[in-house]
């Protein structure tokens, strides 16, 4: 009964983001794993497990995880940004590059437009 109990798995989700909040990523992931089984097409459950991945250092299911959000985002900033830091992370730095430029374009904030460092000449 639990598994199909939408109720329940915005719980989850909540209970998700307090345990990313609290650094207990793989905790966040745990109770993730269920909402997206039952919701796949979820693409803030995604994102939040995709961050989740990131933090416990889980570059490749982060890297997953951000590129499935973006197929059905493709203008979202911030997940841009954040395949961009696990690319970084992942020692990718011309994937990340162009991730950062992508988010800095779509959404010039501060940390963004520094990211893609657009004054260094590069093109």
């Amino acid at each position: 009964m639990p598994m199909s109990d939408p109720e329940a798995h915005v719980i989850d989700f909540r209970a998700a983001e307090q345990l990313l909040a609290a650094r207990d990523p793989r905790g966040a992931v745990k109770l993730l794993d269920s909402v997206i089984a039952a919701h796949p097409e979820n693409t803030a459950a995604r994102l939040l497990r995709a961050r989740a991945f990131f933090a416990a250092a889980q570059l490749r299911p982060a890297e997953l995880e951000f590129e499935l959000v973006l197929e059905r985002e493709p203008d979202n900033a911030f997940a841009h940004f954040a395949l961009a830091r696990t690319f970084e992370r992942s020692g990718k730095p011309e994937q990340a590059q162009r991730h950062f430029r992508l988010a800095a374009a779509l959404d010039p904030k501060p940390e963004f437009l520094r990211a893609a460092r657009f004054d260094d000449g590069a093109a």
